[in-house]
């Protein structure tokens, strides 16, 4: 098996079910903002900008629940 180049990082893939009005509004997001920016890294920003969030104001009730059970 070959491994991968050491710049690409490991990841994981998911399959991730959204409605069509969720893509509208991703797209229209994606075409205000400058230069071309794929689906998969917009989600992968938010994502990552609602983790932040998170951890600063010490995580949502929702990540609070799911660490607690």
């Amino acid at each position: 098996m070959m491994n991968p180049p050491e710049n690409v990082a490991a990841m994981d893939r998911i399959n991730l079910r959204l409605t069509p009005e969720t893509f509208s509004a991703i797209d229209a997001a994606r075409g205000v903002r400058p230069g071309r920016v794929s689906r998969n890294t917009w989600i992968a920003e938010a994502i990552a900008e609602k983790l932040a969030r998170d951890v600063s104001t010490g995580g949502s009730s929702e990540t609070k629940k799911v660490s607690n059970a």
